[in-house]
């Protein structure tokens, strides 16, 4: 058992505080948001994260669980909050929990193969459109400050992974071998100090 302990906890500790890092960096404004979308104080998504994270870190969880905020959660329970109040909030969260549990027990999951790509497609496609339509009132009458924010978070979403590709277009020129796989380093630190290590000199 002291084994056991030691090799989940102690023998990988530099990538587990990289990925705890990269997890709370992602999961603090994902909480905030689904906690704006939900009609909830902010500080409830946090607080509900925070306990999620820790409950899971000791349990464990499974590749297809998701241990955080959902977007679908948070627009079901908009019309619970605003109707109910808070308290059946709570309530509906541990009642999806004994359900969950339920459906692993009697291995619900497996009817999930009768679920074709289309549905799954909609459903997401659904969702982004449902929770981009929640968002637009909290873009209207407010300072450009916002906007700005808004600007420079969508750049970071959609440049941030092009700085590799660029990086080594400039370095290397026409060696690179693909758009896709660029260059074999860590941008950009390494690319400004090896800037001729491409993948096929």
């Amino acid at each position: 058992m002291i084994e056991a302990i030691q090799r989940d906890w102690t023998s990988n500790v530099k990538n587990d505080l990289l990925a705890g890092t990269v997890v709370a960096l992602a999961l603090i404004p994902e909480a905030i948001a689904f906690s704006l979308i939900a009609g909830v104080d902010p500080k409830v998504g946090l607080y509900a994260s925070f306990c999620i994270a820790v409950i899971i870190a000791f349990v464990g969880g499974r590749p297809g669980m998701i241990s955080a905020a959902t977007g679908a959660m948070a627009l079901l329970m908009v019309t619970l909050v605003k109707d109910h109040g808070l308290e059946y909030l709570l309530a509906a969260t541990l009642l999806t929990g004994v359900l969950q549990i339920a459906a692993g027990y009697l291995r619900l999951g497996s009817l999930m193969r009768f679920v074709s790509n289309s549905v799954v497609t909609g459903f997401v496609n659904a969702l982004a459109i449902l929770i981009f339509m929640a968002q637009l009132p909290e873009l209207t009458n407010v300072t450009w400050h916002v906007y700005a924010m808004t600007a420079a978070g969508l750049g970071i979403i959609y440049l941030f992974p092009l700085l590799p590709v660029i990086g080594c277009l400039c370095f290397c020129g026409p060696t690179c071998r693909s758009p896709m796989k660029p260059c074999k380093l860590f941008f950009p630190i390494q690319l400004v100090s090896q800037p001729w290590a491409c993948w096929n000199r």
